[in-house]
């Protein structure tokens, strides 16, 4: 063996002792296969054999793993076919990073503000998990997120203090168009990056039926959206969604979730399905799939876009 073959060895030795867990842990994962824009739409728009959905909220943090972390989202995507919400907020040196709160206390073993502290002194950083208790996982930026989202699942970004071009150049250079949804809780937030490009997919707070043509009136096709409903609403607003060829979010956290009786919340899910909603908003991912997974039709045209290893 030469002394380049052993020194290559060793370098490859190095790298699988110290790289970080997210990564050196490879795991067969269940992935949504969506390579264009196009299959993004097909993705999301309402078909009646769609397949009921769950969207991990702060990117769906379950034992052990933290809220908004890669780790986290392995790990669900291990267990089941989900996509996740994640929360982007800037560093005092404007760099986007996922955190939910405005403050590093609750989520890692910071203090203070984020704004506060530059890059090179969150990412020395630890993140807690649901517990409080320290991780050894670190904070991420979006852009690495964005890049690790690539052909396993997609990304529904929040709105927190990133400011919409910033935002929308940080999806373009990491030509994330085909696994993101842009939460846009205006028309005007809406009608910005549409204009900047019309194959962008938005998730958009349509409580009535006024507020979905508040973004219909600024010339944002329906195929372009995702109503986000908040709470579980009456049938029929769920068919005019329907109509419109629309997907429909409820969020479980707010309400359902907070019950402690186990049955009562499986029962929530279930009725919430069975009411007319498509996606589940969940504090609790794999909680609501396993009590949803028996609304999933035996044949749909929406499973060419799931790889499921269940």
């Amino acid at each position: 063996m030469t002394k380049c073959e052993n020194i290559g060895k060793v370098c490859v030795l190095f790298a699988l002792l110290f790289v970080s867990p997210a990564v050196a842990q490879v795991k067969k994962l269940n992935t949504f296969s969506i390579a264009s824009t196009k299959e993004l739409k097909d993705f999301f728009k309402y078909t009646p054999d769609r397949i009921p959905l769950v969207c991990g909220h702060r990117g769906g943090a379950q034992e052990l793993y933290p809220e908004n972390s890669i780790a986290g989202l392995e790990y669900i995507l291990s267990k089941i076919p989900a996509f996740f919400e994640v929360d982007p907020r800037l560093t005092k040196d404007s760099v986007a990073v996922i955190l939910h709160d405005a403050t590093l206390d609750r989520t890692t073993n910071g203090k203070g503000k984020l704004s506060n502290h530059t890059w090179e002194e969150i990412k020395k950083l630890k993140l807690k998990d649901k517990d409080g208790k320290l991780t050894n996982y670190g904070v991420h930026t979006l852009d690495e997120m964005l890049q690790w989202t690539k052909g396993k699942t997609i990304l529904m970004i929040d709105k927190k203090d990133v400011p919409l071009e910033q935002l929308y150049k940080i999806i373009k250079r990491n030509k994330a168009e085909s696994s993101v949804l842009i939460s846009a809780y205006e028309p005007a937030e809406a009608a910005f990056y549409y204009g900047k490009d019309k194959n962008l997919m938005f998730e958009v707070f349509v409580s009535n039926e006024e507020r979905l043509k508040a973004y219909e009136d600024i010339g944002v096709p329906n195929e372009n959206m995702v109503a986000y409903v908040g709470q579980p609403k009456k049938k029929s607003f769920y068919e005019l969604m329907h109509r419109k060829g629309m997907m429909v979010f409820v969020y479980t956290a707010k309400v359902m979730e907070k019950e402690k009786d186990e049955a009562i919340r499986l029962q929530s899910y279930k009725n919430t399905i069975k009411g007319g909603a498509d996606i589940l908003l969940s504090d609790r991912a794999l909680e609501a799939y396993e009590s949803i997974r028996e609304f999933a039709p035996l044949k749909s045209v929406k499973s060419k876009f799931i790889r499921s290893n269940l």
